[in-house]
């Protein structure tokens, strides 16, 4: 699954030109947590110099133009400053972001701040695979797993209130699970790996078992909304 990856991965570094330090491939293809026909392409670009409008344009049509293949359901890609990525802050800016999925193609531009792009250049440095230009680790700053934990920590609080919304009840619950692997652990895990390992210590969360059966087995049996109000409180309390 890595041949489409590599052809946007070439397709933007092409647009960057001599400004593109690196392009880097994370998430779920770099991590081992792939599921053909569920998983996107996660990359971030990192570049010296800001984008024209030119650029944008020209990013946006290699995502919305791309070649998945088939087995891949979507592409993010996040564009950053090297001296961002070099000095991680709590409240980042981004240059830009471009998100294909199923049914919803979106575009952030020169985001001020953007808390959510530190889970990336986290995610980004400890695991990632550089596939144009320098290596993760020379392009990257430290992140602090506080700050990651803290933005997460403000997601449980959202989804809170929205735990009757059951299309994204398996993501909360997997993505509450690697909020809790990464405080406890300070590393990264794929959605179902995280899951395995919140029912090691905590085997009470239905929930937990529910979302990796929606996952792996694609089982449409509702989650509880209480049950998964559960988990996300037992996270926010075990992350305090």
């Amino acid at each position: 699954m890595t041949a489409p990856a590599q052809r946007i991965a070439a397709a933007v570094a092409d647009v960057l030109g001599p400004s593109a330090r690196s392009v880097i491939l994370h998430g779920s293809l770099s991590s081992g947590g792939f599921r053909p026909g569920r998983s996107d392409i996660d990359l971030l670009a990192v570049t010296t110099d800001r984008l024209t409008d030119t650029q944008m344009d020209a990013l946006e049509a290699v995502v919305r133009e791309a070649d998945l293949g088939g087995q891949v359901s979507g592409v993010d890609l996040d564009v950053v400053l090297a001296e961002t990525a070099a000095a991680p802050s709590p409240r980042p800016p981004l240059e830009l972001h471009v998100g294909r999925y199923e049914t919803l193609f979106e575009v952030e531009r020169r985001a001020g701040v953007a808390p959510d792009l530190l889970a990336e250049l986290s995610m980004a440095r400890a695991g990632g695979e550089a596939l144009h230009g320098q290596p993760p680790g020379e392009v990257i700053g430290p992140v602090p797993t506080r700050w990651v934990v803290d933005r997460g920590r403000q997601w449980l609080r959202t989804w809170l209130g929205l735990t009757e919304d059951d299309d994204h009840a398996a993501f909360m619950v997997l993505t509450a699970c690697r909020i809790w692997h990464l405080a406890v652990e300070g590393s990264h895990l794929p959605k179902v790996a995280a899951g395995r390992w919140a029912l090691e210590r905590r085997p009470s969360l239905i929930a937990v078992r529910q979302a990796i059966r929606r996952i792996e087995q694609d089982d449409p049996t509702p989650i509880d909304p209480a049950r998964l109000a559960v988990v996300l409180e037992t996270v926010l309390k075990e992350t305090d």
